[in-house]
């Protein structure tokens, strides 16, 4: 598999929540990083983690989360994704959509980091009453 195959199966194992797939993409040193003032942004360490703080936490407070994907670009032994989240906030209703760009080190055949950089300023909007 190239390194654009295995991030385009991660992102697979995102929509269908294929969690046991997404722990065999990623190095058991896996670090995510998800940009400051993210909601509920943090750094998370190993997949077991990822899924419960990242991937499941969407649920908690989102009636709709996806990223959309439109480019993929590959940088060596890094790949990046240029897309952007969409979602309807639970409470609120608002609805929002936020440019992004995830970047991924892979080492091997997998990921070994994750860096996330979006605007946030959007989807705060869409949490927020006014």
């Amino acid at each position: 598999m190239t390194n654009i195959e295995v991030i385009q199966e991660l992102y697979r194992t995102f929509e269908t929540k294929d969690y046991e797939a997404f722990r065999q993409i990623c190095d058991p040193n896996l670090k995510w990083i998800q940009n400051q003032g993210f909601p509920n942004g943090s750094i998370s360490y190993g997949a077991d983690a990822v899924i419960d703080n990242v991937f499941k936490a969407f649920n908690l407070d989102w009636e709709s989360w996806s990223f959309k994907i439109e480019e993929y670009l590959d940088a060596g032994t890094s790949v990046i994704v240029i897309g952007f989240y969409e979602g309807v906030h639970k409470i609120s209703g608002k609805s929002f959509r936020s440019d992004a760009a995830h970047v991924y080190d892979l080492v091997d055949g997998k990921v070994t980091l994750f860096r996330q950089f979006a605007d946030t300023k959007v989807i705060w909007d869409a949490i927020v009453f006014k």
